[in-house]
């Protein structure tokens, strides 16, 4: 086999899947997007993502800025050598991380240290399988973070919130999914997609889970009861009322795919694979012999391109409010939930790592009045030698949550941005201490990046990239209040609206 081919058509599926979304993917945002009220948060926040997925195939950079960690399914005929496919995909690897298509997220499980390459112990993760067709399918997932946590595993007979005991049957199966989705709210930036794997034992379930994350988002379960259940969880689920990021609104569920296979008498698990709104994977044959690319997977159909939605005006909205830091604690208690805020100035990245330092050590600069960003940047340098943001959209908020509140008593941060909103320790902090959280639009990694005109600074490099205290200068950067300094929370208020209609499918259906 060519191997120089086989790179570079391994790159080549690895730039696509990272910023440029199948065409059934979004297809179906298209039609999430069709079916919200206009006006709403919700609406709003549709709207940031269709520009983003303009903006990342146009500039050739990712999506999201949390690249996950790429999980390859490669099918070789019999005689190829795997030894040399897998050399080849960790060279592809560390070139696309060079060129910022990914970003380094291989960290060292007990040093904590990133290997700024995306190659580790175990990473990428490959599995391969021998099949007795003449050419080589490779797929790829990149499945974010913010998504991965939303996985969740059931083992049936359960009691589950809302909905009682869920048996050991296809009703059973029913309440444990339509709990899954509920129990993501905004966190793995909905609207999402779900894979579901029922049987196996724990690995092999999640596993199956996730191969069918695999399957185009229009195809049709064999299996006509569990095509049903498909049809049936997305339906269901869409009145939930949890929506785009959480926000509230029609669209909570995009996609649901079941996949069974058998288990032992003791065990009954449901596995469930949650996948954000940026639902990138892809695939592709290569010839067994050149190493070139032949055909690429999910290209079937109508391509939406949502040209009309990155040219549109940006237009003033007179609610919106103007923000820059520092902010005082009169301007911080003026605002309150569901206010859209545009920031100009400065702000300050701060992940886990960050978040964990400043618990017993002075901060880098001066935190008082000033705005953190939970988010970890995809960044790259110029010719210049300066750094540049290719994408920069929120991660999940609530694993700060054991910190937040102290950090911004200890430094006086007036506001924290992320995405999926925080828990109640946070929201005491924020009434005490006057400070407000700031929903971003989970995924919108172009969208924002564009917002930032400067680096100014990086402080605790060492953490790595993604870890690491960005110091950005930002222009019109939106986000929305989601929780205030009064006690208000929409995070809490749409968990317990969910709640309730959730209930109401605790009857048997199948």
């Amino acid at each position: 086999m060519n191997l120089v081919n086989l790179e570079k058509s391994i790159y080549d599926l690895i730039t696509e899947t990272s910023t440029n979304l199948p065409k059934d993917v979004r297809r179906a945002i298209k039609k999430a997007k069709e079916a919200e009220n206009a006006g709403t948060r919700a609406a709003m926040s549709l709207d940031t993502i269709a520009n983003n997925i303009f903006m990342a195939e146009d500039n050739v950079s990712p999506i999201c800025q949390d690249t996950g960690l790429p999980t390859f399914k490669i099918k070789t005929p019999v005689g190829v050598n795997q030894i040399e496919i897998k050399d080849m995909i960790k060279k592809a690897i560390v070139a696309t991380t060079g060129d910022a298509k990914l970003r380094p997220n291989a960290v060292d499980s007990l040093t904590g240290k990133n290997s700024g390459d995306n190659l580790g112990d175990g990473l990428p993760v490959l599995k391969f399988e021998q099949w007795d067709k003449d050419y080589i399918e490779m797929k790829l997932i990149l499945k974010g973070g913010g998504c991965e946590n939303k996985n969740i595993q059931y083992s049936l007979p359960t009691e589950l919130e809302g909905l009682g005991r869920a048996g050991r049957d296809l009703d059973g199966i029913r309440k444990c999914i339509l709990h899954s989705v509920y129990q993501a709210q905004g966190q793995g930036c909905s609207a999402g997609f779900i894979g579901v794997g029922i049987g196996g034992d724990r690995s092999a379930g999640y596993d199956l889970a996730k191969e069918q994350l695999f399957r185009h988002v229009d195809d049709r379960n064999p299996n006509e009861d569990l095509a049903k259940l498909e049809d049936y969880i997305v339906e269901k689920a869409n009145t939930f009322g949890i929506g785009t990021m959480g926000f509230g609104g029609e669209a909570t569920l995009l996609g649901c795919k079941i996949g069974v296979m058998h288990r032992i008498p003791a065990s009954f698990f449901v596995s469930v694979a949650y996948n954000c709104w940026a639902y990138r994977r892809m695939a592709i044959n290569i010839n067994a012999e050149t190493g070139e690319i032949m055909d690429w997977h999910y290209q079937e159909g109508e391509k939406i391109g949502f040209e009309e939605e990155a040219k549109a005006e940006k237009k003033q909205d007179a609610d919106v409010i103007e923000l820059t830091a520092p902010i005082s604690e009169e301007k911080i208690r003026s605002l309150k939930v569901g206010d859209v805020v545009k920031i100009t100035g400065r702000m300050f990245t701060g992940r886990d790592a960050i978040h964990h330092h400043l618990m017993s050590h002075d901060a880098p600069v001066d935190l008082n009045g000033q705005i953190i960003y939970h988010c970890g940047p995809v960044m790259a340098k110029d010719a210049h030698d300066n750094w540049t943001v290719k994408a920069a959209g929120p991660t999940t908020s609530i694993r700060e949550e054991p910190y937040q509140g102290d950090i911004m008593k200890k430094f006086g941060i007036r506001a924290v941005m992320g995405k999926g909103g925080m828990g109640p320790k946070t929201l005491a902090a924020l009434n005490e201490h006057g400070g407000v959280y700031l929903n971003a639009i989970g995924g919108a990694a172009q969208y924002y990046a564009d917002c930032i005109k400067s680096v100014d600074g990086v402080d605790l490099l060492d953490f790595g990239i993604p870890e690491a205290m960005w110091h950005l200068a930002v222009e019109d950067f939106t986000a929305v209040v989601t929780m205030d300094s009064h006690g208000n929370s929409l995070h809490a208020d749409v968990q317990k609206s969910s709640l309730e209609k959730l209930a109401l499918h605790a009857e048997r259906v199948f």
